[in-house]
């Protein structure tokens, strides 16, 4: 069975440009990459669990902060991995610096026996689209395309 993952597409207008908020995974594999290793913050879910719960979920354990409002159902996306991953838009305007991840627990080094916390998102930060379509992981890309597709027709 294919695992699954929720997650929270946040926008916000600002000088007339959307945007839209991203998260970087935190850790020593992740520190050095920046081009397709940004994400919107989301995380895996059983069949136990209501999607859109867990995408509030994942939010708030990755950014500390409660998302809520009006939510905009994205079409879920099968990614490289064979994860599917849904998705909610909806405008928001989260402080980004204002973020507080939670943490997870690696061997670092690898083979040293030494285990080392790291936070799951070591920052975050809102991008123009076009520039998140650089940052976004190139399975998540198509959740931005399908958002200015619903603002286009709002219009």
């Amino acid at each position: 069975m294919s695992k699954k993952s929720a997650g929270i597409l946040a926008y916000r207008f600002r000088n007339k440009l959307t945007e839209v908020f991203l998260v970087h995974p935190g850790g020593p594999f992740w520190s050095k990459k920046d081009l397709e290793a940004w994400s919107i913050p989301k995380g895996e879910f059983t069949d136990d669990e209501e999607p859109l719960h867990a995408a509030k979920r994942e939010f708030k354990e990755e950014t500390g902060m409660e998302i809520s409002g009006s939510f905009h159902a994205l079409t879920p996306r099968k990614q490289s991995s064979g994860k599917i991953v849904f998705a909610w838009a909806i405008e928001s305007h989260i402080d980004a610096d204002k973020i507080v991840s939670n943490m997870f627990e690696m061997e670092w080094p690898p083979g040293s026996g030494q285990k080392k916390m790291f936070p799951e998102v070591d920052k975050a930060q809102w991008f123009p689209v076009e520039i998140a379509k650089e940052k976004i992981h190139k399975g998540q890309k198509p959740f931005i395309d399908e958002l200015l597709s619903i603002l286009e027709k709002s219009c």
